[in-house]
């Protein structure tokens, strides 16, 4: 059973999205918060699986990213997303596992939350290219090569998986470890490669095995 958080500043949308999760099987409806004080209080004291938040409530980058770092393993689901590349690149680097567009059906939202559930995002091609870009910029800043001779063989590995975009807990069950172990490595692996963020770590590894499959074709 999968449970849900619902964050957003606008009542008659949160409710009526409670009534739609609460009737779907194999969900069910941890809370409603009206402000990210809120959501974060109620992850603290119910310890939901999935939270969805109204990305047109006012500061929601800032309550998506306090989520995060709260609760790192905790899926984020961004609603009422502009379809647009600058929206979806912000979603993106705040942190969302997936995102449902201001024009999407309820039939949408229950295939992303799936989705998401399963550490897949799903969005159109167009906004697939537009991320893949996105990626491609941040990895461009950063320092390649040497960079990684300073991380560890198990760090290393946690990194190459990092970047196919799954979460801790997935990470300690691929890897067969302990998900605060995971937390601690993930902690160490950013500062050695002076990143603040799990999507600009996953960037300079695929950047950094772009650049050695380029060199070992030539």
């Amino acid at each position: 059973m999968i449970t849900v958080l619902i964050v957003s500043d606008i009542r008659l949308y949160r409710d009526g999205l409670a009534e739609v999760v609460a009737r779907q099987a194999g969900f069910q409806l941890a809370g409603t918060a009206a402000d990210g004080e809120a959501a974060l209080a109620c992850l603290r004291s119910r310890h939901p699986d999935m939270v969805l938040v109204d990305m047109a409530m006012a500061g929601s980058p800032s309550v998506v990213r306090a989520i995060r770092e709260l609760t790192p393993d905790v899926k984020v689901v961004a609603l009422s997303v502009a379809e647009t590349e600058g929206d979806v690149c912000a979603c993106a680097e705040a942190g969302v596992t997936g995102y449902v567009a201001r024009d999407a059906s309820l039939s949408d939202l229950i295939t992303t939350l799936e989705s998401a559930e399963r550490g897949e995002a799903l969005c159109s091609p167009r906004m697939a290219g537009s991320l893949l870009r996105r990626l491609a910029e941040l990895a461009s800043a950063q320092p390649l090569g040497a960079s990684s001779t300073h991380l560890t063989p198990r760090e290393l590995e946690i990194l190459r998986v990092l970047a196919e975009g799954l979460a801790n807990k997935d990470i300690a069950r691929r890897l067969g470890i302990e998900v605060a172990t995971v937390k601690n490595h993930v902690h160490n692996i950013l500062e050695k490669l002076q990143v603040h963020r799990r999507g600009e770590a996953a960037a300079w590894a695929r950047q950094l095995q772009t650049r050695r499959i380029s060199g070992s074709m030539c």
